[in-house]
């Protein structure tokens, strides 16, 4: 309050106060904590897509081991191991095992007086080299039948289907052969035999001998 020519003039405080400065910023709050804040309000789109690529990344992968593993199966199915029926055809092993058993008995058995009973047989029963061989060889049997009074007696032990398809078989046999000579005691002696069969008309026919 201060007097002007008799007059009391009158003043507010407002006057003398200077204007208030705008405060500063509170350096309690803690940015790094404002920044996760805001990511967590982010769109989530980025993150559904994820899980989506991660099944069909499985789905992919499941069918390339599916395909693998059907191509190892077909191969395994086409090995000659499992191409050979004697491994998986029990009836037809056995049936071929019986043809060249009861072959291999008639064309090498034989006596004195029946040289051409063998012959006939071995005609019948053998072809290709088989018959060749065993053609060429038996005129010299039958004149050491004659001379020597002897009788061969063969028998099958065991024969074994090493491999089998549709017409063609391979068979390991071991057998012995009995010599009997007129007056002398029969000697015993033991073989064993590679033995090729082809399915011909409906029987098994030997092709092919060879001693082991």
């Amino acid at each position: 309050m201060r007097r002007q020519g008799g007059a009391t003039a009158v003043t507010t405080g407002t006057e003398d106060l200077a204007p208030e400065e705008p405060a500063a910023a509170d350096p309690t709050v803690d940015e790094p904590a404002a920044e996760e804040a805001a990511a967590d309000e982010a769109p989530s789109g980025a993150g559904g897509r994820r899980p989506r690529f991660v099944v069909w990344t499985l789905v992919v992968a499941l069918l390339v081991a599916g395909g693998v593993l059907f191509g190892m199966g077909r191969q395994l199915r086409d090995t000659p191991a499992t191409s050979n029926a004697a491994l998986t055809d029990s009836e037809a092993t056995t049936r071929v095992a019986g043809d060249v058993t009861n072959a291999l008995g008639k064309v090498f058995s034989y006596s004195p007086s029946a040289t051409a009973v063998t012959k006939e047989s071995a005609k019948q029963l053998l072809a290709g080299k088989a018959l060749q061989q065993y053609a060429a060889l038996f005129g010299q049997v039958e004149k050491q039948a004659a001379d020597q009074k002897l009788t061969l007696t063969t028998h099958v032990v065991r024969a074994g289907v090493t491999r089998l398809t549709d017409d063609s078989a391979h068979l390991l046999v071991f057998l012995d052969q009995v010599y009997e000579r007129r007056g002398k005691a029969a000697s015993t002696a033991a073989a064993q035999l590679s033995v090729t069969a082809q399915l011909r008309d409906g029987r098994w026919t030997i092709v092919e001998i060879t001693s082991r």
